[in-house]
C-alpha cells in the first residue's frame, strides 16, 4: 500500500511497471476503487509505468465531508501526479474518472499528452437526477439505490456470473459520505465549453449496454474533440474494462502505439 500525503489529503495509489517507463494514469468509476482495473493490466505490453489511484473519499484513500467539487478531485490528481514526477502521461478515465481526465488536460496540459475517456461525457445526467440520488443515499445507504445501479454497470450476462457478487460487494461497501461527495462534483459539472478547446489525442470508449453513459453520449463528447477516436465495446455496461478486459486493453494499446507512447 502506497500514500500519497497531499495538501488536505491522503491519496492510495499503486504504481506496477519501471519508474522510468512511458505513464499510463487510470480514474476510477463512481462506487469503485483501483482494482476496477485489475483485468486489463495483465493485457497490455510489458514496460508501462501503470499509475493508479483511489479518489476522494473511495477505496482506501482519505475521505472528507461533501460535497466535492470537480476542481477538488482534478486538484488532487494533479498533485498525485506532481508528486510521482509523472508527467507527458496518458490518462484513463472512466465516468466520473473521465471527468477528471477532462479537467487535467484543461488545466495541466504539461502533465497529460493524450486521454482515454470511457464511458463518461461532458455532462452526466442532471442536477435533479444526482440531488435526488444524493437524498435516497442519504437516507437509505447505497443499498438503497444497488439494484438499478448495478443494472447500468453490467450487462445482463455479466449479473449472471460469480464475478458480479464481489462487485456488488465493493458497492455497497463504498463510503457514504464519499459517493455523495463525487455525486455532487458531477452534478455540478459541465465540461462542453472547456473540453471542445482540447487539442490532444484522445480515444473514446463506450459500452454497448451502458445505461449510465450511453455510447450516444460518449459519441457526442468525442464530437466536440477535433480528431478524436470512438469506439464501441459489445456486450459491455458502464465497465467494459471488467467485463470486456482483453478488448479493452487491446484498444488502449493501439491507441498508446499510434500517438508514439510505445
Amino acid at each position: 500500500m502506497q500514500i500519497a500525503r497531499l495538501d488536505d489529503i491522503n491519496l492510495h495509489y499503486r504504481v506496477d511497471g519501471p519508474d522510468d517507463g512511458p505513464p499510463v494514469v487510470f480514474a476510477n468509476s463512481l462506487g469503485t476503487d483501483l482494482r476496477l482495473w485489475d483485468e486489463v493490466l495483465p493485457h497490455l505490453p510489458e514496460g508501462l509505468r501503470l499509475i493508479r489511484y483511489d479518489k476522494r473519499g473511495h477505496g482506501l484513500s482519505d475521505g472528507t465531508a461533501p460535497p466535492y467539487a470537480m476542481g477538488t478531485l482534478v486538484r488532487d490528481a494533479e498533485q498525485l501526479l506532481d508528486h510521482l514526477g509523472a508527467k507527458d502521461c496518458v490518462f484513463v478515465g472512466l465516468s466520473i474518472g473521465g471527468m477528471i481526465a477532462q479537467g487535467l488536460a484543461v488545466k495541466r496540459l504539461d502533465l497529460v499528452r493524450g486521454l482515454v475517456l470511457s464511458n463518461t461525457g461532458l455532462r452526466i445526467g442532471t442536477r435533479q437526477m444526482w440531488q435526488e440520488r444524493i437524498s435516497a443515499v442519504g437516507a437509505g445507504g447505497i443499498e438503497a439505490l444497488e439494484e438499478p445501479i448495478l443494472e447500468r454497470w453490467f450487462s445482463a450476462t455479466f449479473r449472471k456470473t460469480d464475478a458480479f457478487r464481489a462487485w456488488r460487494n465493493m458497492l455497497v461497501r463504498q463510503s457514504t459520505k464519499g459517493y455523495i461527495g463525487c455525486c455532487a462534483a458531477i452534478a455540478g459539472s459541465d465540461f462542453m465549453a472547456s473540453t471542445s478547446g482540447l487539442r490532444l489525442p484522445v480515444l473514446a470508449i463506450a459500452g454497448s449496454e451502458d445505461g449510465s453513459t450511453p455510447p450516444d453520449m460518449v459519441r457526442e463528447m468525442a464530437g466536440v474533440i477535433p480528431g478524436a477516436r470512438f469506439e464501441l465495446i459489445r456486450r459491455a455496461g458502464h465497465l467494459p474494462c471488467v467485463e470486456q478486459p482483453e478488448e479493452y486493453a487491446r484498444l488502449l494499446t493501439g491507441f498508446l502505439q499510434e500517438i508514439g507512447h510505445i
